[in-house]
């Protein structure tokens, strides 16, 4: 086992952020003249389904090719152990943009609303002078902006609940879900569903940034978010991006598991994303691989194409580039595939802030996460959190300025697969997964960075006391119950409404923009299978079959989910929790 190291805090001091002063950095005191002589720009790039552990900037025997990044990551503070803090995008992008977590606002799954009073980072910065503008991805349901100011595109997914997850019928997988034919039918196209999308994306950004230089100095700074949907799967590239990887021998997964040996939650995931008793071919395998690469070529490619903008119209020099994204995908790791685990391909995400003249570039090791982005951006402008509201993200400014900072990330998944709340909390060396239906995790990613060892029944005394520390503070900070009962109504009231809504007249959320140009005719939307519109959209057609729209699925007879089943009953036999509703903050 590794050094527990200095940073290791199992039930640490109280995390809770201060309220940070104006111009200033959160809890250092010795930084209190402005930051910025005047309000930077703020260019903040998002991809999906980019996962961490397979670029260069983090990896440097990555084989993908992103020549753009690795120049950015050179000129900027690069967090090396950034998280998500759920792994599934709607939730995902939600605690993003709010800084908090996922049971705090109701955003379970794929189909959740959360409330239009529920502050955001763009609330923040357009109240702090900034216009506030959104091109591309956010998967919003219900409220089409948040804050922003200006939607330059529709969203690829749709804005209605015709997702939501059922865990009252947890053996059902529905049509939208992931499925095998991402794998079977990868390879080049010409055209795809999400290569129109991500084309319109970039061209409306670009001349957003052309219209907002010729308006000259006068105009407000911007705050412009750019969210791609690549490298998320179908994995199908154009051609010009996949002969990027004709001379490269694709890598293979490095750990596999044997269908048998999975633990329960990955051995549903496999069942609800249609993997099961699959053996998919190495070849298969490096196709789908190559096709990702060259998605994440594609959106270094797009990148560049913005920094491109900003250096042509004089904007760069007063303009903070930010790069993240929402969750990562497994790409055959263990067997499993897309996200929804906490195995790191699938929960770690780049994350870089650039801004030469401000901050030295450097690297940072401590564990932060996405919900962090929220606060930072509100202390970058020179603004401060309004005291009393609800905040779980803590700024990494500290980090900015390579002055130490926090090293905790907790995360929530209550989305597909899942039958009960799936926690984890990453501090140090340690990864501790809890799950009142699953066996608990807990890994030492310096010693065993592919998360082949679990310590959760070691019998080290170090270990065990380590394992009890993170198994109380999950205890006291998460009310398993309560959150699972509030999940199942939120499931319910939400099949209700959506099955009223498809009577008579539909009338969907989703953001229209220009009339003519309706993205509710071209993109993801819930009145149309997804399989059937990627058939279409994509050029030259494949000729690998999809699967059945809707299938039923028995769950896996294996030890571990036996094990997992027992623990279920256990949990539905106790009696029910007393509710504290006014419970003392502990974290």
């Amino acid at each position: 086992m590794g050094s527990l190291g200095p940073t290791y805090q199992p039930n640490g001091a109280d995390n809770t952020p201060p309220i940070s002063p104006p111009n200033g950095v959160q809890g250092l005191p010795g930084f209190s003249t402005p930051m910025f002589p005047a309000k930077p720009n703020i260019l903040f790039i998002m991809a999906d389904q980019l996962a961490a552990p397979l670029l260069k900037m983090h990896n440097p025997k990555s084989q993908i090719k992103t020549p753009n990044l690795d120049k950015l990551a050179e000129q900027a503070v690069v967090f090396d152990s950034a998280y998500c803090n759920s792994p599934l995008c709607a939730p995902s992008r939600m605690c993003l943009i709010s800084g908090q977590l996922p049971s705090k606002i109701g955003a379970y799954d794929n189909a959740c609303s959360i409330g239009s009073d529920v502050p955001t980072y763009a609330h923040y910065l357009r109240a702090a002078g900034y216009e506030t503008t959104l091109a591309g991805k956010m998967h919003f349901i219900g409220d089409q902006l948040h804050g922003y100011e200006n939607r330059l595109t529709a969203d690829i997914y749709p804005g209605d609940y015709g997702w939501a997850v059922n865990w009252d019928d947890p053996g059902r997988r529905l049509e939208w879900y992931h499925n095998s034919s991402s794998i079977l039918q990868a390879g080049p196209c010409v055209r795809t569903n999400q290569l129109d999308y991500d084309e319109e994306v970039l061209y409306k950004s670009k001349q957003y940034l052309y219209d907002y230089a010729r308006e000259g100095p006068d105009r407000r700074p911007f705050a412009l978010t750019v969210s791609f949907t690549h490298p998320h799967d179908p994995y199908s590239i154009e051609t010009k991006y996949w002969d990027m990887y004709e001379d490269v021998d694709i890598d293979l997964p490095e750990v596999q598991i044997k269908e048998e040996d999975q633990d329960p939650h990955s051995a549903r995931l496999q069942y609800v994303t249609e993997l099961r008793g699959h053996n998919f071919t190495d070849a298969q395998l490096k196709q789908a691989r190559r096709a990702y690469y060259g998605a994440v070529s594609y959106i270094d490619h797009n990148i560049g194409e913005l920094i491109d903008v900003l250096k042509k119209t004089g904007l760069a020099d007063d303009t903070i580039i930010i790069f993240s994204g929402d969750h990562g995908d497994m790409l055959g790791e263990r067997g499993l595939w897309y996200k929804m685990s906490y195995f790191e391909n699938s929960v770690r995400v780049p994350m870089l802030i650039s801004h030469p003249k401000q901050f030295k570039p450097h690297r940072v090791t401590e564990s932060v996460s996405t919900l962090d982005l929220m606060p930072t951006l509100v202390e970058l402008v020179g603004s401060k959190l309004v005291p009393g509201l609800p905040m779980d993200g803590q700024s990494v400014l500290p980090h900015l300025y390579g002055a130490g900072g926090h090293d905790n990330v907790f995360a929530e998944y209550m989305g597909e697969g899942t039958i009960a709340p799936l926690m984890m909390i990453r501090r140090g060396p340690w990864k501790y997964v809890t799950c009142p239906s699953d066996p608990p995790q807990l890994f030492n990613l310096v010693s065993d960075p592919l998360e082949k060892e679990n310590l959760a029944s070691s019998a080290d005394e170090t270990v065990r006391s380590i394992f009890k520390a993170f198994e109380a503070e999950a205890n006291k900070k998460w009310n398993f119950s309560q959150i699972t009962d509030d999940v199942l109504v939120c499931q319910r009231q939400r099949r209700l409404v959506w099955s009223a809504l498809q009577k008579g007249r539909f009338e969907s959320w989703d953001w229209r923009g220009d009339a003519r140009d309706d993205g509710r005719l071209k993109y993801i939307r819930s009145q149309m299978p997804l399989d059937d519109l990627e058939r279409k959209a994509r050029f030259p057609p494949s000729a690998v079959p999809g699967p059945k729209s809707v299938l039923q699925y028995n769950e896996p007879k294996t030890p571990a989910y036996l094990q997992a089943k027992r623990l279920k009953e256990e949990l539905a036999a106790r009696p029910a929790v007393q509710i504290d509703h006014n419970p003392q903050p502990f974290y």
